[in-house]
C-alpha cells in the first residue's frame, strides 16, 4: 500500500514538473519568436534601403558620366554645312578655309610689328652709348693715381652694371690704350697700374724709357 503511494506522488511530481518545463519551453518559443520577427522586420527595411541607395548611386554615376562626356564633345563645323549640297559644301569650305588663313597672317603681322618697331630703337640705343675703350679712358683720365686692371674693371662694373664687363676683357682694353699711347702701363712688384696720357703727353710717353715691359 505504502509503495503504491509513493509511486503514486513520484509520478505527479514528475508530471507537474514536466507541465512547468512544457510552458516555460512554449514561453521561451514565444520570446525568440518575437525576437525572430523583430529582427526579421529589421533585416528586410535593411535589404530595402540597401536597393535605394544602390539605384541613388547609379543614377549618380550615370548623369556624371554624362556631364563629363557633354562638356568634351566639341561641335563639328560639317554639322553646320550638313544641309547644304555636296558641291557647295566643299566650296564653301575652302573659302572659310582661305579666310581663316588671312585672318591668322594679319594677327601674326600686327602681333610682330611691335618688335619690328623696337629693333631700330634698340639698335639706335645700343649704337649711342659709349663704348668699352670710351668708358675706361675716362675713368683713367679722372683719376690722379695708376689704377689695376681689377679697379678699373669694378669701377666700370658699379658705373654700368648693365655691361658686366670681366677684368681680363678691361686688361685687354687697357693694354689696347697702352699701345695707342693713351695709356701708360708701370709695374709695381707683381702688379701693373695703368696712368692715362693726355694728348700733350703723348710724344713723351712714346720715348724710350716710358713704358715698363
Amino acid at each position: 500500500m505504502s509503495d503504491t503511494s509513493t509511486t503514486t506522488e513520484v509520478a505527479s511530481q514528475y508530471a507537474a514538473q514536466v507541465a512547468a518545463d512544457l510552458e516555460s519551453n512554449a514561453k521561451e518559443q514565444e520570446r525568440i519568436g518575437a525576437e525572430v520577427a523583430t529582427l526579421q522586420e529589421r533585416l528586410t527595411a535593411l535589404q530595402h534601403d540597401h536597393n535605394v541607395l544602390v539605384n541613388i548611386q547609379q543614377a549618380l554615376a550615370g548623369a556624371t558620366s554624362v556631364s563629363a562626356a557633354e562638356s568634351t564633345v566639341v561641335p563639328s563645323p560639317s554639322k553646320e554645312v550638313a544641309a547644304e549640297p555636296a558641291g557647295g559644301k566643299r566650296t564653301r569650305t575652302k573659302k572659310d578655309a582661305a579666310a581663316q588663313t588671312r585672318k591668322t597672317a594679319k594677327k601674326t603681322a600686327v602681333k610682330k610689328s611691335p618688335v619690328t618697331d623696337a629693333a631700330p630703337k634698340t639698335a639706335a640705343t645700343k649704337s649711342s652709348a659709349p663704348t668699352l675703350v670710351d668708358l675706361v679712358r675716362r675713368h683713367l683720365t679722372a683719376q690722379h693715381e695708376p689704377r689695376s686692371a681689377a679697379e678699373v674693371s669694378l669701377a666700370v662694373n658699379q658705373a654700368h652694371p648693365e655691361r658686366a664687363t670681366r677684368t681680363t676683357v678691361v686688361r685687354n682694353t687697357l693694354e689696347g690704350l697702352v699701345a695707342k699711347q693713351q695709356a701708360q702701363r708701370t709695374k709695381q712688384g707683381s702688379s701693373v697700374y695703368y696712368t692715362a696720357i693726355s694728348a700733350q703727353e703723348q710724344s713723351a710717353a712714346s720715348e724710350p724709357g716710358t713704358e715698363a715691359s
